[in-house]
């Protein structure tokens, strides 16, 4: 369990998370990912979405390499890095080229940074997410701008590990709520007490 005590800032948080996810044993981590796909699937099969914004996870993020196989789906977009740090979108799959920092992403025409906008659902990465949904990010602001794209009706899930999902995180105005976190565990609601949905 992550401790987000009150007054713990994000850097040590994000540090605790880390070595948290670092201690998981493969097989572990194999199994607590095809219990993570397996709530998304749930998510997928009940939201029904035309379009899905989803990533592809780092070694050691939540979900593995398949989380972005999403049967059912119509269309699903995976981000692609900017030079400024934003996001771009391109469609998925398709040929996996190595991006900035080392993040794959697929080869293919660009669809714009508002290309986020069409989707129903968004899988978004985070450390942790916070019961009222506040998402925890890895600081570089990517996702935070991304998110303020969103529709206000898409669903907005992070996959994360058992006891990832805390009583409380620090925010900023500009952060979007999330909605749901997919965990080995199922799929757990989170609730929004009058924070910004609208971006």
């Amino acid at each position: 369990m992550v401790s987000a005590a009150p007054g713990r800032d994000k850097r040590a948080i994000r540090s605790a998370v880390l070595s948290a996810r670092r201690t998981l044993s493969p097989q572990e981590r194999s199994d607590a990912d095809a219990a993570i796909r397996e709530a998304l699937a749930t998510v997928v099969a009940r939201v029904r979405p035309g379009t899905v914004c989803a990533y592809l996870p780092m070694a050691g993020e939540p979900g593995g390499a398949r989380l972005p196989e999403l049967p059912g789906v119509g269309r699903v977009l995976l981000p692609v890095l900017r030079p400024d740090l934003d996001l771009d979108w391109a469609a998925y799959p398709a040929p996996l080229l190595s991006g900035r920092y080392g993040l794959s992403e697929p080869d293919g025409p660009r669809l714009g940074v508002d290309a986020i906008a069409e989707a129903e659902l968004i899988v978004a990465p985070g450390l942790a997410v916070s019961t009222d949904g506040v998402r925890l990010g890895r600081g570089g602001g990517s996702y935070d701008r991304a998110l303020a794209r969103v529709a206000p009706s898409a669903l907005v899930v992070v996959p994360l590990y058992d006891g990832e999902l805390v009583d409380r995180l620090p925010a900023e105005p500009h952060d979007r709520p999330v909605d749901a976190v997919v965990t080995p565990s199922g799929v757990g609601l989170v609730t929004h007490t009058g924070r910004n949905r609208s971006g």
